[in-house]
């Protein structure tokens, strides 16, 4: 055996070993650590994530509103006209809810505009902090693109095709969670940009005939002891 051959094999049984333990984050990442490690990359995770978590800021913020309109329909028109005024869209549309999403700095003017809509019944707002969530999915990333490089420098020295697709096969697994990674911190970075506003809209009740009669004479009892 070859010193090159003794290294793949080394590198590859200390890969075997070291995806053994688990994680809680699922093979990809497991994998992706491990290799890390087994490269010969010092990742401090704990120090990197307190960096990185000092960089940014991660909120998601959503809102929900119920409303009491005459008809939902037209109301259903006007809330996708005011997503588009603050740069947002509608994700989803039906005679009783609708979801928009708005630039998140524009969330508190998007609802004021909503409110004038109809009769507000009920709303409320919330934040969920994804900023080590997010500094997490960065270290990942930063580690498995890293350990890409380290692989491809050793594809590019394998002397046979057995130690070439087993390089290839550690890649293909790097390359996955590197997508995995971008996709993630992609959604995250979108759901910080667009604030989500879920409407429920309920259609205004319409009194029958001897519904208007007994407004009519409540107007009229009033009127005789009521005057302003």
């Amino acid at each position: 055996m070859n010193k090159v051959h003794f290294i793949y094999s080394f590198l590859f049984l200390s890969l075997l070993t070291m995806s053994s333990c688990g994680s809680t984050n699922g093979h990809a990442d497991a994998y992706s650590v491990g290799t890390i490690k087994m490269a010969g990359f010092d990742s401090d995770d704990s120090n990197n994530k307190e960096k990185k978590s000092d960089d940014i800021k991660k909120v998601i913020y959503n809102s929900s509103i119920y409303l009491t309109v005459k008809i939902p329909d037209t109301a259903n028109v006007r809330i996708a006209e005011i997503a588009k005024k603050y740069n947002g869209y509608v994700q989803q549309s039906g005679t009783t809810s609708c979801v928009i999403r708005v630039e998140a700095h524009q969330l508190n003017a998007a609802m004021n505009d909503i409110s004038l809509l109809g009769k507000v019944t009920k709303k409320n707002s919330s934040g969920q902090d994804v900023t080590d969530q997010y500094a997490d999915y960065a270290i990942r990333l930063d580690n498995a693109e890293k350990a890409r490089l380290r692989y491809l420098e050793l594809l590019e020295r394998a002397e046979n095709v057995e130690a070439a697709l087993k390089v290839e096969k550690e890649l293909e697994r790097l390359n996955e969670t590197i997508e995995l990674m971008k996709g993630k911190m992609n959604r995250i970075d979108h759901l910080t940009s667009y604030s989500t506003i879920t409407v429920y809209v309920t259609e205004k009740k319409k009194p029958g005939v001897i519904g208007y009669v007994g407004i009519g004479l409540f107007k009229a009892v009033k009127w005789l002891f009521v005057r302003n």
